[in-house]
């Protein structure tokens, strides 16, 4: 099973960091480790008990709503590339090449 984690900035409406690998705190740790070293003053997440253990209880929050806009992005995400589905045709295997188009995708 792989995992697509990432980090949206609300203000730029943009992706900040997005990582693939497998459902382990490592994979999710990779992603808030580079929002902590950025000073992230609130970080919004869902009430995953991963994030409980992972991120200091003066940032992190479990608001209701406050996940709408990563939400939509991530259906975007499915919508637009098939590779995310797994009964679809174009289906990724490999994940070099689910990074690949996931960075194209995004910044591309």
């Amino acid at each position: 099973m792989i995992w697509v984690v990432s980090a949206y900035c609300r203000e730029s409406k943009s992706i900040v960091r997005i990582h693939v690998g497998s459902r382990t705190n490592k994979t999710l740790n990779r992603v808030l480790i580079s929002l902590q070293l950025s000073e992230a003053k609130k970080i919004y997440t869902d009430k995953l008990k991963h994030y409980r253990f992972l991120i200091e209880k003066n940032i992190h929050s479990t608001k209701t709503r406050a996940t709408n806009h990563i939400e939509r992005m991530h259906l975007n995400l499915r919508t637009h590339l098939k590779r995310l589905n797994r009964r679809s045709i174009g289906f990724s295997r490999s994940s070099v090449m689910l990074i690949s188009i996931l960075k194209i995708y995004l910044w591309g």
